[in-house]
This record gives C-alpha cells, structure tokens and sequence, in this order.
C-alpha cells in the first residue's frame, strides 16, 4: 500500500489535505468573487478543466483573463464548437494578430496540437474543447504546458470520467440568469468549493436578466366624511 501511495504522489495524482502551493503567484480572472474562491486566480501555467454543457457563454468567463495575458503571446483555440467570429473577438479586446484557430480532423489530432501548442513556449493560453479525454492524455498536457510556462483550459461537455484527471484546477459550469452558476471541484493545493453564481451583467448586460423592479400599485385614499 505504501508503494501504491508514493507512486500515486509521483504521479501528481493524489493530493495531501496539508499541501500547499509552491507558488502564490496567480492570473487575477477578472472576476473578485472567483479570484476569491480561488485564493488569488487561475494558476500561472498547468490545465483548467471547464466541465460545462457547450452553448451556456463558457467563453465569457475567461474573456478578461485572456484580455489580460494574450498580448504578447498567442491565445490558441482548439476545436471550439463552431467558428470564432474575429470581429467579437477584436470588440472583446484581443489582438486577432495573436489569435489562433485550430480545426483538427479527430480527436487526436486535437490533443497532439494542443501538447506541441503548450511545450511550443510561443502561446499564452491554449483553450481546447474535447468530449474525451483519459487521464494519460490529461497528464501529457499539464506537463507540456509546465515546459512553456503556458495555461490550457479544458472544455468537456460529455465525458464522466471514472478518475479524477491530473489537472491544477477543475471547475463545473452551469447557465444562470445572471451569467454562470460555478462549483469548484477540485483545486490543486486548496479544497473544493460548492456552487456560486458569477455576476456577469458588468460585463454583458444584454446577455443576462436584468432583476425585475418590484410592481406598486397604488390604492385610491379613502374619504373622510
């Protein structure tokens, strides 16, 4: 049992309730209510797995992080569910001269992009929607985005995995009327968090619900005499 345990810690795919991050050093997501959840934001490189049914405005919320850390290097997109409109981008404030769209025949060609993307050391971000994807696999991409000191967010919508997949940060997303309902999962050095809602009506008020003004009626004053 002892071998199991210290092959599993090598691994990365056991965490101790008493570890703690080697570095406090974070991308704020723009966000104070998530920056706070997450005790100071997305880590600096390694993967964020988005488990999210896909049309819900997923993108949205890491539309500030990638404003904030695409100007430099490129922001990489791959296999996104339909094609990204360069022009919103542009309106969203990212440099479409260091945005990049990546359409991959199959699923593998998807996660070999994805690896050469982050271990490349030339990207910022590597953003990568998959249905499936095993823990191996998983494990490739946090070491490659290790190498380029690079971050990749996961996008799932379908697979239930039986293991825990050896990421940094795992988040649950689902729709809500005032932008996402967000449940922390798993978060490597810290303890999960339970659903919260992210108000995103600062940012895109036409794409939330705007809370109804309470409806007065007044009553006709009764006369005295």
């Amino acid at each position: 049992m002892y071998e199991l345990i210290e092959h599993l810690k090598q691994k990365q795919w056991l965490w101790q309730g008493n570890q703690t991050p080697e570095s406090q050093d974070y991308y704020a997501t723009g966000y104070s209510l998530l920056d706070q959840k997450l005790e100071g934001g997305f880590p600096k490189h390694g993967v964020v797995e988005l488990q999210s049914p896909q049309g819900i405005g997923e993108l949205r919320l890491l539309i500030p992080h990638l404003q904030q850390t695409s100007q430099e290097r490129l922001a990489v997109f791959i296999q996104p569910p339909g094609y990204l409109c360069a022009q919103h981008l542009a309106s969203q404030g990212i440099d479409c001269n260091k945005a990049l769209l990546i359409y991959p025949k199959s699923p593998k060609e998807a996660l070999w992009a994805a690896e050469q993307c982050l271990r490349s050391g030339a990207c910022s971000n590597v953003l990568l929607w998959a249905t499936e994807i095993e823990v191996h696999q998983a494990r490739r991409l946090q070491v490659a985005s290790e190498t380029g000191n690079s971050l990749s967010f996961l996008f799932k919508s379908g697979q239930k995995n039986r293991f825990s997949l050896p990421v940094s940060l795992s988040m649950a997303l689902q729709p809500h009327a005032l932008g996402l309902e967000v449940a922390i999962t798993k978060r490597k050095g810290g303890w999960p968090h339970g659903s919260f809602v992210l108000d995103m009506r600062h940012y895109w008020p036409s794409l939330t619900v705007q809370p109804s003004q309470p409806v007065i009626l007044p009553f006709p004053l009764r006369r005295q005499g």
